[in-house]
């Protein structure tokens, strides 16, 4: 079973959209592992992005990210990554679908609401960084056959 990360940002925590945001994925299909609520240092921060160290926009994500809380999930399911994105919507929440995430709540893409990896590889580093072995669980969703085949 994949898993990703989603980040709810500082800007979804303070607008009130974290149950939504949930509601999102949950409706979605996918199946919560794990989640904890935290004020990003700037070390994770710097980790997490650090594939944009370098670029204009770096020193404006690390400040802003560390700016107020976050909410850290893991996500699972099939093909988990794509169908997290898929619900987020495009990066640029102008640009994204009305229907996703950003598309219904966003306005800038600076102010995306949420995070979410980009990759199956990139999920498994970023899960690593965020959260032990120890932090996930391992369950059985009651409903699963009517969400799989």
């Amino acid at each position: 079973m994949e898993q990703t990360l989603i980040l709810v940002k500082p800007d979804g925590v303070q607008r009130g959209l974290v149950g939504e945001i949930i509601g999102r994925f949950e409706r979605r299909g996918l199946k919560l592992a794990g989640m904890k609520f935290i004020r990003m240092s700037h070390d994770l921060a710097a980790r997490h992005y650090a594939i944009h160290q370098g670029k204009p926009f770096y020193e404006g994500l690390i400040s802003y990210i560390v700016s107020g809380p976050v909410v850290a999930m893991v996500w699972e399911g099939k093909d988990a990554v794509a169908a997290a994105r898929a619900t987020m919507g495009a990066t640029n929440p102008v640009a994204a679908a009305p229907g996703t995430i950003r598309g219904d709540f966003g306005v800038e893409i600076g102010r995306n609401l949420v995070h979410g990896s980009d990759s199956p590889e990139n999920a498994v580093q970023e899960v690593n960084l965020f959260f032990g072995a120890a932090e996930l669980v391992i369950w059985e969703r009651a409903n699963e056959r009517w969400i799989r085949e």
